[in-house]
């Protein structure tokens, strides 16, 4: 069989991985939070190489960033004061949103010829009035076939005679030798960058253009976060390269209408899709958030986006 499947326990978590043993790639996920921890490459039978940072490690390090991919929803980055306003019900909830809280049951796994899915379910009823307001169930779904693994959001809105609204995306860190040894490569075209001290919008923007060559930023500026709306690009693709290892990680972002650029400075670069923005230090309603997508009454919102690692 071409693909192959196992769950495990370490450190109190359960994990569930899926192998491509013909073409040597893997991938792993934990419970908490649906957290992709591993996205590996077979160097020999027992050596994997990682392109997450801290890959497959699910302790908890002293210092520094602690996730490895992290999915964001209902809203993305941060609320002012963590708190925000829905139509008249509060939100008041941490960076990121509840998902990566939640601890998910055990995937649906689905094997094919050509492809192997994780499949997580989050049932309406498991979020609590005051993280999320409205009936809305989750689903995402980790889909490996060799070199590329597509990640699926699936929302479906359970109530009958409103909208409901949301923000959400995946915050993958991807390991590199050093940020000195990157380069993050932009296809061509023109960007707009939100600006955002403190990690929250100030209104003001900046348009720059990439001639399809490496990201001008200067790693010292990567903790602030370059939140970017692609304009009009040749194509939707943004390589991250590791110069001294000889690596490449692409990230095809054709359905999200942003992307965000972050790193704390630990041998680790994130380009992370993003379907909505921040707050404004001037905060707006909830459903007014940049960016935020609507799903019509008992209506259906999917997403995708996906990486390949080289």
């Amino acid at each position: 069989m071409r693909f192959t499947h196992r769950s495990f326990e370490e450190q109190n978590q359960r994990l569930d991985e899926v192998t491509d043993e013909k073409e040597g790639t893997r991938v792993r996920v934990i419970d908490q939070g649906a957290e992709l921890v591993s996205l590996a490459k077979r160097r020999t039978e027992q050596d994997w190489v990682g392109y997450l940072y801290r890959d497959a490690d699910v302790s908890i390090p002293a210092t520094g960033w602690k996730n490895h991919a992290t999915v964001m929803g209902y809203y993305v980055h941060r609320l002012l004061g963590e708190r925000s306003l829905y139509q008249g019900d509060e939100i008041h909830d941490g960076n990121h949103s509840f998902l990566r809280r939640k601890v998910f049951a055990p995937p649906t796994i689905t094997i094919e010829d050509d492809r192997a899915s994780l499949n997580y379910r989050l049932p309406a009823d498991a979020i609590e009035k005051h993280e999320y307001p409205r009936r809305v169930a989750f689903q995402i779904t980790y889909t490996l076939s060799g070199d590329d693994l597509h990640v699926t959001f699936f929302f479906e809105n359970l109530e009958g005679e409103r909208p409901a609204h949301v923000s959400f995306g995946l915050h993958p860190g991807f390991r590199v030798s050093s940020i000195d040894d990157a380069r993050i490569i932009l296809p061509r075209g023109k960007y707009r960058r939100y600006i955002a001290p403190g990690n929250f919008l100030s209104g003001e923007t900046t348009e720059f253009t990439s001639a399809g060559g490496s990201f001008p930023c200067k790693p010292f500026e990567l903790p602030d976060s370059f939140l970017i709306e692609p304009l009009d690009t040749d194509e939707s693709v943004i390589k991250l390269q590791d110069l001294k290892e000889n690596r490449e990680v692409q990230v095809d972002i054709s359905e999200a209408p942003f992307f965000t650029l972050w790193s704390d400075l630990n041998p680790f670069i994130c380009i992370e899709p993003c379907w909505g923005l921040p707050d404004h230090h001037q905060q707006e309603a909830f459903e007014k958030k940049l960016g935020i997508q609507e799903i019509p009454p008992s209506g259906t919102l999917k997403r995708e986006c996906s990486f390949r690692f080289l």
